[in-house]
């Protein structure tokens, strides 16, 4: 198994969920939070676009980095903003 897909869309995933924070400040939930989120997000996005069939399937060439880092960031950025909604929801209601 190759780990540099897995690190790279990790890293992108932290990146993306910190972006997320920023572009939305009141969905934030700090940095450390927003980058386990993200990480969390672009692992989950990395093998979620791996069981479509969009991951790089050989060697790590410039379309596989790239298919890696926007997996990871948009992973990573869907991931803290769903659970930043579903966090706000639920201090709503109390």
């Amino acid at each position: 198994m190759d780990y540099l897909p897995l690190i790279i869309q990790l890293l992108s995933g932290a990146a993306g969920g910190n972006l997320a924070a920023k572009l939305m400040p009141k969905s934030s939930m700090g940095t450390l939070v927003n980058s386990i989120l993200g990480i969390a997000g672009g692992g989950i996005g990395g093998q979620l676009l791996g069981m479509l069939g969009m991951a790089p399937s050989g060697g790590m060439d410039l379309m596989g980095i790239l298919g890696s880092i926007a997996g990871g960031g948009v992973g990573g950025g869907l991931l803290m903003t769903i659970i930043s909604v579903i966090k706000g929801m639920m201090s709503s209601k109390s």
